[in-house]
């Protein structure tokens, strides 16, 4: 629980540091809400007598974001829904390859403790993938490219909730932390039962079974800050520490959106990802994705 504590709060005064000193505006009563709908695009070609070597490529994104929030006196009720999905192309090859997939719904209510930004919470995470995922490889014998099926739509998936103690300064700035939080994790049960699917487990899921339950701490963070005039960041962190096996071992979910405005419709963006999962692998998974976006807000 302290290396949990511990990472969370740096990592947050990382992504707060920036944040601007002035209070905001207090926010209205009711309900509203705010949404983004983006496609962001990259691509790279070479000619054929193009000698330095690359292999050309086409890629896009595509990119929900919509937030809904209550506020009634000194209660508080936060959503936001996520979904990305992207492919790449690459010339050559016969797959078309994601660059990324999540659906991901948060949502957190919270009674405000008089004249402070402390408030009992209780939160709730959602998150799965929309298409299958696969595994790439090469017929040695024959040299055909060839794909194995390793996910899709909720296998897995990851459900999260419990309560705890919320600091929010504003919809753009807050933590969470909830030191009884149960987590269970889903999977198709063909994963987990076909051999050559699954060695010891399939993210975290024993052999036969179809689900796993987690009972551990979670720390939740969210800063949105503008760097400078038409450059603005956007990050989220989760982390999870699982009493019953390894809780030295934190799960992390790193997200940044850098997003630099070029008039209303048209804009560059920067989306990073790290993520640490021992349930997975025991590395850091790492997704980086640069490219034009045109958006529509709503």
């Amino acid at each position: 629980m302290r290396k949990l504590l511990l990472s969370a709060f740096i990592l947050f005064g990382l992504m707060a540091s920036a944040q601007e000193a002035e209070e905001d505006a207090p926010p209205p009563e009711g309900w509203n809400s705010e949404g983004k709908f983006q496609l962001l695009f990259n691509q790279s070609a070479f000619n054929k007598e193009w000698t330095g070597g690359g292999t050309s490529s086409i890629a896009g994104n595509l990119l929900l974001d919509y937030d809904l929030h209550y506020r009634e006196g000194n209660f508080t009720w936060d959503n936001k829904f996520l979904a990305n999905y992207g492919l790449t192309k690459l010339n050559g090859d016969e797959f078309y390859r994601k660059t990324s997939d999540r659906m991901e719904i948060n949502s957190i209510a919270g009674k405000q403790l008089p004249d402070s930004n402390w408030y009992y919470s209780v939160f709730a995470n959602f998150r799965t993938q929309f298409t299958k995922g696969y595994e790439y490889f090469e017929d040695p014998v024959t040299g055909e490219k060839l794909r194995t099926e390793t996910t899709h739509f909720l296998s897995p998936a990851y459900l999260q909730f419990g309560p705890g103690m919320m600091w929010k300064k504003s919809d753009d700035l807050w933590f969470n932390i909830a030191p009884a939080t149960a987590r269970f994790i889903f999977v198709d049960k063909d994963f987990t039962t076909v051999p050559g699917y699954v060695d010891e487990s399939y993210y975290g899921v024993e052999e036969g079974e179809s689900s796993r339950f987690e009972l551990g701490a979670s720390f939740t963070g969210y800063a949105k800050f503008a760097l400078i005039e038409n450059v603005s960041m956007e990050n989220s962190v989760n982390l999870y520490s699982n009493y019953l096996d390894k809780p030295g071992n934190i799960d992390i979910d790193y997200l940044m959106n850098l997003e630099m405005t070029i008039n209303k419709f048209l804009s560059a963006n920067l989306v990073f990802q790290a993520i640490y999962d021992d349930n997975i692998v025991g590395a850091f998974q790492i997704r980086e994705v640069f490219g034009a976006a045109f958006n529509v807000t709503f």
